[in-house]
């Protein structure tokens, strides 16, 4: 995938959309899992709403279109590698054209849980083709700004079990068993993530910051990187409401 300018496509456009309508940012959290991605949204989009910005947040698995289908299918833990990373990608496909694209016709400022470089990275991490899944990714948006929360495994492993008390099964990667048991198969499911997610940091761009920090730390940390994009304070279109018949 080719490095565009923001709000360009990294490969193929979708049919029918002008880039120059898209007057919002597209901001991106990536991470591994349980590293405080939705912490820092959460935290995020409260600051901005204040600041006076229209604001979207959105994340994996939210859409319409294949979002409970990806819920159902992962309880019955009957998602294979490749059909789990084309369910994500539709899941990303209709949330950007249904969800993302018009809030950034309307100038929102839209904070993504995770982009397709997590869609990608995992699928990388279970073994798949890098090119293949770039490919498959392309119709995405490029951001105005991709912050990376990385930190190191052991990190991750303190913070599920002080946290949560349990590992996730996907999170784990035992669709695969990576590992004996949860605990070893997050480790090294985990391992392949980040190293699969570093591997991306040059090419597309990532603004790294170190996520072993207090909370309140890289809040402020995004906070000032946020405030270098210059964020103008548009107001969203107003739906008109139909007139009454007389």
């Amino acid at each position: 995938m080719r490095k565009p300018q923001p709000l360009q496509f990294y490969s193929e456009p979708l049919p029918g959309v002008d880039i120059s309508d898209l007057q919002g940012k597209l901001i991106v959290i990536e991470g591994p899992d349980a590293v405080g991605r939705s912490t820092q949204i959460a935290q995020l989009r409260q600051w901005l709403e204040q600041e006076g910005h229209a604001v979207l947040d959105t994340g994996m698995a939210r859409s319409a279109l294949a979002g409970k289908g990806i819920k159902m299918a992962k309880e019955g833990n009957t998602l294979g590698p490749i059909t789990m990373t084309l369910f994500y990608t539709t899941d990303f496909a209709d949330r950007l054209e249904n969800e993302i694209m018009p809030a950034l016709r309307a100038g929102f400022v839209v904070l993504i849980d995770r982009y397709i470089f997590s869609i990608m990275a995992r699928a990388i991490a279970r073994g798949e083709d890098r090119r293949w899944i770039e490919q498959v990714a392309g119709f995405a948006l490029a951001p105005h700004a991709v912050f990376y929360l990385r930190t190191d495994v052991e990190h991750l492993v303190s913070r599920v079990v002080l946290g949560r008390g349990a590992f996730d099964y996907w999170e784990s990667g035992m669709d695969l068993r990576f590992g004996p048991d949860m605990y070893e198969s997050f480790v090294r499911y985990q391992t392949r993530l980040i190293k699969a997610l570093d591997s991306m940091v040059e090419r597309y761009d990532f603004t790294v910051i170190d996520a072993s920090q207090p909370i309140d730390r890289i809040f402020r940390e995004l906070q000032r990187q946020i405030r270098r994009l210059q964020l103008l304070r548009v107001r969203p279109r107003k739906r008109v409401a139909p007139k009454a018949k007389a």
